[in-house]
């Protein structure tokens, strides 16, 4: 593989020194995260081999089985993360409750809320699956409680995810672009592949479980019919293009255009407000989204980071991709075209 240069380390010490205020503890937390990201992805790469793979026979908070992996993954992080002194009090997809790191006075300065391996129902089938995470600053000093977590997506301090795929790859935004760095696992290295990466302005690409077509509010089916009806000068219809991974679509649309969407579903009154969970799926990567120039918002036309969170499980539809594609289906969200 070709050696760029650049490490992931290295860049982010660079931007600590464009910050003379900077403490260097979100340095040790990224790196901390790189570390764990290393540990998960040379797990998954031995999963066929390791007896990991397949379900654990547990339940999760989200009433879905949890993979054997997820497990590994959800632990890998915790205990990175306990001691380094670093995070107050984290959030887990795997976790019904908030995790404290430390019983007494913490001298973390920061939050994290995390999916170890969003995706994990594809692990046996070879898809890629990912960690997502999302990183906001403590406010209730020595005494974190779970009202530090529950903050908007617009006080993010840095979000970003790992994937684990064909290579591994790990893309983040302090709030000061986005850049992708991928692993050489010949020196279990993280390289700079990608530097400040854009989505393009509109995109030829959809995704969306068609499946559930008859599910969907009449705003999105509309939007949907849109994207599929022939229009030169629009360039329509687009394509296809459907994983079923979260950050599996939502990496390859970062990288080559495309819009995702994920509407709220009438079949499941138990869930009316959406399927993803705010805190470590939608918001990191809506964050994400906009620091590359792209838009993310619910089905309903609210602003994915402008959200106050009320739970840590809280649901929210996701419609995020490139800017005029989320801009367009806002306008069939709000019934302003049809």
């Amino acid at each position: 593989m070709k050696k760029f240069g650049v490490t992931v380390s290295g860049h982010i010490m660079d931007s600590q020194r464009l910050h003379p205020e900077a403490t260097g503890d979100l340095t040790g937390l990224l790196n901390e995260l790189i570390v764990a990201a290393k540990t998960i992805s040379a797990e998954v790469n031995m999963a066929g081999l390791a007896d990991i793979l397949g379900m654990s026979g547990d339940i999760n908070v989200q009433g879905e089985y949890v993979q054997k992996l997820d497990e590994f993954a959800n632990t890998a992080i915790k205990r990175r993360m306990a001691h380094s002194g670093y995070v107050a009090i984290m959030a887990s997809e795997e976790e019904a409750d908030a995790v404290m790191v430390e019983d007494d006075c913490s001298p973390g300065r920061y939050t994290l809320a995390f999916d170890p391996l969003d995706g994990s129902s594809n692990i046996d089938v070879n898809v890629s699956v990912g960690t997502i995470f999302s990183i906001h600053r403590a406010s209730n000093g020595c005494r974190p409680n779970e009202t530090d977590l529950l903050q908007p997506g617009r006080r993010q301090v840095a979000a970003g995810y790992i994937i684990y795929g064909s290579s591994t790859m790990m893309v983040f935004s302090t709030g000061e672009g986005v850049h992708g760095f991928t692993l050489d696992p010949s020196v279990g290295e993280f390289y700079l592949s990608h530097p400040n990466i854009k989505m393009p302005g509109r995109s030829r690409y959809y995704s969306i479980n068609e499946g559930n077509r008859k599910f969907w509010p009449p705003g999105v089916l509309a939007y949907i019919d849109y994207l599929q009806t022939t229009d030169k000068t629009s360039g329509r219809p687009y394509s296809g293009r459907y994983i079923g991974s979260l950050v599996a679509d939502f990496h390859r649309n970062l990288i080559a255009g495309g819009i995702f969407l994920y509407p709220r579903d009438s079949r499941n009154p138990l869930k009316p407000t959406g399927k993803l969970r705010l805190l470590y799926e939608a918001a990191p990567l809506a964050f994400i989204a906009e620091q590359a120039g792209g838009r993310a918002i619910t089905d309903d036309g609210r602003d994915i980071l402008d959200i106050d969170p009320e739970a840590l499980h809280q649901r929210v539809p996701l419609i995020i991709g490139c800017r005029h594609d989320v801009d367009i289906a806002e306008k069939f969200s709000r019934g302003e075209m049809q």
